[in-house]
C-alpha cells in the first residue's frame, strides 16, 4: 500500500505535470541580416516570405504614413539569400496604402495583401503585376474614408470586394483563400483563374465564426488554417469551409513576462475571453513546405513568443519573449518557414526581420 501511495504522490507532483509542458527551444538569431542601401530604411516590417532561391521578400510600412486616399505606407523589397538588397517591387503601385503580409507561392509568384487599399496583388517572379483582387475606394468620392470597425449589425459582404483583408494562401489545385479580415469576418475562396467561388464565416465567437482573421495558411492535405486572433484560436477547415478542428495554444506566460509595448494585459480570464494581446492569440501562422513531417509556427504579441506545433495542434515548443534585442520580439506580424530549423520573423515594433536558426538535433528530440 505504501509503495502505491508513493507512486500516486509522484504522479501528482508538480514535476510530473511539468513533463507535459512544452520545452523552450534553443535558437540563434543571425545579426545584421538585411543590407539596405544607405538611403533606404525599413518601416514597420509587417511581412516576410522566402522563395525557392532563398531570396527574402519584406513588406514594410515604409514611405509616408497616411490613409488609403493620400500618402502610402507600403514598400515591397527583395533581398538575396545573404540579405543583400536587390530591388523594390511595385514602386508607386496604385494598390499600395498600408502593408500587411507578403507570401510566395509554389511557382515563386509574389502575393502582397494591402490592408489599407483592400487589395491583394499577384506579381510574377519578375515583379510584374499578374492579377488583382479587390478594389480600393476612389479618393475622388466625397464619401470616401477608411473603414469603421464594430458595425452592429455587421456590414453585408460583397463578392469580390474586401474590407481590410489580412493574408492569402492556396490549396494544391491553385485555388486562392483570403482572410477578410478586420472589418469583414470571412474567408473568401477564388479560383486559380481569378473567379469568385464562395465565402464562409460570420462575426462572432462560435464555430465557423471569427473575430479578426489575421493570418491564414494551408498544408499539403489542403487543410486551411485560419488564425482568429481576437478569439485566441486557429480554426481548421476543408476547402469547402467545413470546420475540422480548433487549435488553442494554452502555454502560460512566465511570471515576469512583460509586453513589448503598453500596459500588462488583463489575464484574469483570458482563456475564455480571448483578446489580441493575450497569450496564444495567433498573429502569424507559417506551415513548412510539403513533406512527410510538416509543422507549424505561430506567434503571439504577449508574451511575445513563437510556438512550434504539430498540425493537429500539439505545442512542441516555444522560443523568445518580448523585447528589442536579438532573440527577442516586438510583435511578430508574419513568419516565413522554408524549413523546420530555419525561420524568418517580421516585426512591427522593432522595424526589422530576424532569421532564426535552430540546431538540427533539437528538432528530432522534440518529436
Amino acid at each position: 500500500m505504501k509503495e502505491w501511495l508513493v507512486g500516486l504522490m509522484l504522479l501528482l507532483s508538480p514535476s510530473a505535470f511539468a513533463q507535459d509542458s512544452p520545452p523552450e527551444i534553443q535558437f540563434d538569431s543571425v545579426p545584421n541580416l538585411l543590407k539596405l542601401p544607405p538611403d533606404m530604411h525599413l518601416g514597420e516590417a509587417t511581412g516576410v516570405a522566402v522563395n525557392s532561391k532563398g531570396h527574402i521578400f519584406v513588406y514594410s510600412r515604409g514611405g509616408t504614413i497616411g490613409n488609403a486616399f493620400g500618402a502610402t505606407a507600403s514598400q515591397l523589397l527583395e533581398f538575396d539569400r545573404d540579405g543583400m538588397f536587390i530591388r523594390e517591387i511595385g514602386k508607386n503601385l496604385y494598390a499600395w496604402a498600408f502593408g500587411h503580409t507578403v507570401r510566395v507561392d509554389k511557382d515563386d509568384n509574389i502575393w502582397a495583401t494591402d490592408k489599407g487599399s483592400d487589395m491583394i496583388v499577384k506579381f510574377n517572379p519578375e515583379g510584374r503585376v499578374q492579377m488583382l483582387f479587390g478594389r480600393k475606394s476612389e479618393s475622388s468620392d466625397a464619401e470616401a474614408k477608411p473603414h469603421e470597425r464594430g458595425h452592429t449589425p455587421p456590414l453585408a459582404h460583397v463578392d469580390g470586394r474586401f474590407r481590410q483583408p489580412s493574408d492569402v494562401t492556396w490549396d494544391s489545385a491553385g485555388n486562392i483563400y483570403v482572410s477578410d479580415g478586420y472589418v469583414n469576418a470571412r474567408v473568401a475562396k477564388i479560383s486559380k483563374d481569378g473567379d469568385w467561388i464562395k465565402s464562409w464565416g460570420t462575426k462572432g465567437k462560435g464555430p465557423d465564426q471569427f473575430d479578426l482573421l489575421h493570418t491564414i495558411a494551408a498544408d499539403a492535405q489542403d487543410n486551411i488554417y485560419v488564425g482568429d486572433r481576437n478569439n485566441r484560436r486557429i480554426q481548421v477547415f476543408d476547402t469547402e469551409g467545413n470546420l475540422k478542428n480548433t487549435i488553442r495554444i494554452d502555454v502560460p506566460p512566465a511570471a515576469d513576462a512583460r509586453p513589448a509595448i503598453g500596459n500588462l494585459p488583463n489575464l484574469a480570464n483570458y482563456l475564455e475571453s480571448g483578446g489580441s494581446q493575450t497569450p496564444g492569440a495567433p498573429w502569424a501562422i507559417c506551415i513548412t513546405p510539403p513533406g512527410p513531417n510538416q509543422i507549424m509556427y505561430v506567434s503571439d504579441s504577449f508574451p511575445g513568443r513563437v510556438y512550434k506545433l504539430s498540425l493537429d495542434g500539439k505545442v512542441l515548443g516555444w522560443m523568445g519573449k518580448s523585447g528589442k534585442q536579438l532573440k527577442q520580439f516586438g510583435w511578430v506580424h508574419q513568419i516565413a518557414c522554408p524549413s523546420e530549423n530555419e525561420i524568418y520573423v517580421a516585426e512591427i515594433l522593432t522595424w526589422r526581420v530576424q532569421k532564426l536558426v535552430m540546431p538540427q538535433g533539437q528538432q528530432r528530440a522534440m518529436r
